[in-house]
Order: structure tokens, then C-alpha cells, then sequence
């Protein structure tokens, strides 16, 4: 299996605690999240992985190489930045096998079974299958609105109560975008998913698996003690 990870942000919501580093490379005991996310990939079974760079990617290369524990990495460089969006496009230039790909953010990091994702993507011959994940309450993320295993709507964050939320990982087929007239930089959930939701149709995948998101110093805070406990 394959995957794109998404790492050209520029963490400004981090930057008071990390001024010399982008986001997945934010020190966890003695290696970087980034490093505890690819650990974890390697154990459901992906293979490669094309790193979308762009904000001190040379922090990225510099660490991780071509290659880190036994995952073979390729690089995806953008000279200016492309949104989510243009970077997913980008990265897919990279890619030899033309199978589904995963599309996760560098800066998350959640417990799902990929395999079992991509497999389920296989059998209802989905363009693009979406992790969701089910919480007692939903109103700090926005919720997911789903009919029949597809994923049909969303409501803006505020609304209480149990629900699932978009967990952002994306299994997509190369594909995906090859009948859409899209611009270089554009947004991949706000641009692309949301206003084309009826022609992409998502399927959904369901996971209660633990999730962390190290955008903000509270958060990373407390990556920094759950996942060496994970280890």
C-alpha cells in the first residue's frame, strides 16, 4: 500500500514552540511525530510513501532520507505553495503504481486499520473512500452526515452531541481529479470535496481508534506523553 502525507503547512499556531521546525518534524522523546506516524503505517502494511514538501522541507529530507524503517520515501516538492488540493495532484505526478492511495496529514496522527480500509475501498469499487470517526461530542470538529455507507453532507462545528467527524485520511484512486477543471492551488476538503460532494459520492469508513492532532501547543503537549506510551 501507498500513501501521500501532506507536511507543507507552516504551523503558525506551533510556531511559539517550534520556530525552527514544520510541524511533523515537533520532537517526541528522541524522534520526531513524524517518525511515530511512519512506525505505525509500516505495521498496517504501506510500503511507500510520497512526502508533500514545502515549508523548511529540508528539515524532512535532512531526517528521513529515502528511505526510514524500511518504507521507501520519495519527495513531492512545491516551489510555492499549492493548498491541499494542488499538493495531492502533485505528489500523484510521483507515483508509479496507479492503485488507490492514502492521503493523511503529517500533523495527525489516529489509529485505523488501513488494510482493512483499503480493502473495503476495493470491494465497493469506491473513487474515494473517507476515514470517519465516531465521538461523544461533535461540536469542536463539525459533523459528517452520511446515508447508506456514503457520505452526504457536513455541519459546521457548533452542533453538540455524538456524531462522526471527518478523520483526514483519504483513500483515493489516482483518478480522482481527472474530470475536474481545478485550478494549481486550491483546497482539497473546501474547494474540491465539499462543492463537488454529490458527484464524488465518498464512501465511508468508520474507526473509534485513538486520535491526536498537534496543531496547536495543547495538543502536542499531550501527544508528547500518550503516544511514547503507545510505544
Amino acid at each position: 500500500m501507498q500513501a501521500i502525507i501532506l507536511l507543507g503547512g507552516y504551523g503558525t499556531r506551533l510556531r511559539s514552540v517550534l520556530p525552527d521546525l514544520p510541524k511533523p518534524m515537533a520532537p517526541i522523546k528522541d524522534k520526531p511525530f513524524l517518525a511515530y506516524l511512519l512506525d505505525y503505517l509500516k505495521t498496517k502494511g504501506v510500503t511507500k510513501v510520497i512526502f508533500s514538501v514545502h515549508y523548511l522541507r529540508e528539515k524532512i529530507r535532512d531526517y528521513f532520507q529515502t528511505q526510514y524503517a524500511g518504507i521507501e520515501i520519495d519527495y513531492a516538492e512545491e516551489e510555492h505553495p499549492l493548498g491541499t488540493g494542488g499538493a495531492i495532484i502533485h505528489a500523484l505526478s510521483r507515483l508509479k503504481d496507479h492503485g488507490p492511495v492514502f492521503v493523511l496529514n503529517g500533523d495527525t496522527f489516529i489509529k485505523l486499520d488501513y488494510q482493512a480500509m483499503h480493502q473495503q475501498h476495493l470491494q465497493e469499487r469506491a473513487a474515494i473512500t473517507m476515514a470517519l470517526r465516531s465521538v461523544p461530542d461533535s461540536g469542536r470538529y463539525g459533523k459528517v452526515v452520511t446515508q447508506d455507507g456514503v457520505v452526504t453532507g457536513f455541519i459546521e462545528k457548533g452542533e453538540s452531541g455524538p456524531g462522526l467527524i471527518n478523520a483526514g485520511v483519504y483513500l483515493i484512486n489516482p483518478s480522482l481529479f481527472t474530470h475536474f477543471s481545478l485550478t494549481t492551488q486550491f483546497s482539497f476538503e473546501s474547494d474540491f470535496i465539499r462543492p463537488y460532494l454529490g458527484l464524488l459520492k465518498p464512501h465511508m469508513y468508520v474507526t473509534d481508534g485513538y486520535f491526536v492532532d498537534i496543531g496547536i501547543p495543547e495538543d502536542y503537549a499531550r501527544a508528547q506523553s500518550e503516544l511514547i506510551e503507545m510505544q
